[in-house]
């Protein structure tokens, strides 16, 4: 525990450090995006007076030094500003979306874990005979398949007739049928999001298991009488899961990222939605708050990766 908590107390100690710079490149990239925000609240026939006047009221004719050091000090207190009008806060509207792509994303790890696992444990177990080939078809075959025609196949498969049990409507069955609905509403969505995913690790999986079935604790503990299947259940997997954990980690942001356009082929209100209504409406704040939003998530979940080595093998000490 002391090398968990010692490994604890890096990263958070170098957390500030990485949500500066996550905040920086934000501010940055949108800065240079040539998008003219009073023309998109005004209109094209505002005169250039007054959209000058609204720029100045603003303060988005100072330097981009002063305006990032006052986005600074309001992300510190949490405050993103209001959208364009009708002015809306940009914290309340990702309070009220952000858990809707945290739960996609859930769901989505959740399933890309169990089919990776699954199956990338069936393939090294069955290594070069017929199970390990169908699992290597549907692998490549899932790699090769974006999630967003993914998620249009399936709408028109298990969602299209009328009086599907699978709505495609956001989360109106949540509201109607409590956590069943809930679970219906989410179901294709996380298909469409966790199955490219698991392919990859599918792989990792497989490789590593193979790699630590082949190695001569394996066969010493086999040939003292220990069961094969405890071997591979209390050391092999273990000892495994390191390589994919670290790639989970990593395709973590593709989930976040992927949950976006999930979000708006189901009609889910999550962060797609803010962004998407960002960039059509040239809303500088929304799209800061929820892209900030979304790689600040993406750093906490890599540092929970790195925790999660220490639990899982602690035979590790490079930190």
């Amino acid at each position: 525990m002391t090398m968990f908590f010692r490994l604890l107390g890096r990263r958070l100690a170098a957390l500030p450090i990485m949500l500066l710079g996550v905040t920086i490149m934000v501010f940055i990239v949108l800065s240079v995006v040539p998008a003219d925000r009073a023309t998109a609240v005004l209109g094209e026939n505002a005169t250039e007076e007054a959209k000058e006047a609204w720029r100045e009221e603003r303060g988005l004719n100072d330097s981009l030094l002063i305006q990032f050091f006052r986005y600074l000090a309001g992300v510190i207190r949490l405050d993103f500003g209001t959208t364009n009008p009708p002015e809306e806060s940009v914290a309340a509207k990702i309070a009220t979306a952000f858990p809707v792509t945290l739960q996609l994303t859930f769901l989505g790890i959740l399933l890309a874990v169990i089919l990776s696992l699954t199956l990338g444990v069936a393939a090294a177990l069955y290594r070069d005979r017929w199970p390990d080939q169908a699992i290597r078809i549907f692998s490549i075959a899932a790699i090769a398949t974006p999630s967003f025609w993914l998620a249009i196949l399936l709408i028109q498969w298990f969602a299209l007739p009328e009086g599907s049990i699978f709505p495609t409507g956001g989360l109106a069955w949540a509201d109607q049928y409590g956590f069943v609905g809930w679970l219906y509403s989410m179901a294709l969505p996380a298909l469409a999001l966790g199955i490219p995913v698991s392919a990859s690790l599918i792989r990792v999986v497989r490789t590593s298991m193979v790699e630590e079935l082949d190695r001569d604790y394996v066969r010493t503990a086999i040939g003292n009488g220990v069961p094969y299947r405890t071997v591979v259940a209390r050391n092999v997997l273990r000892n495994a899961l390191v390589t994919p954990v670290t790639v989970l980690g990593l395709r973590v942001g593709y989930l976040l990222g992927g949950a976006v356009v999930i979000e708006k082929i189901f009609s889910l209100n999550g962060m797609g939605d803010l962004i998407v209504v960002g960039l059509t409406t040239s809303d500088t704040n929304l799209v800061q708050g929820a892209v900030l939003t979304i790689a600040v998530a993406f750093v906490l979940v890599n540092i929970v990766v790195d925790l999660l080595y220490l639990l899982i093998n602690p035979r590790i000490r490079t930190v």
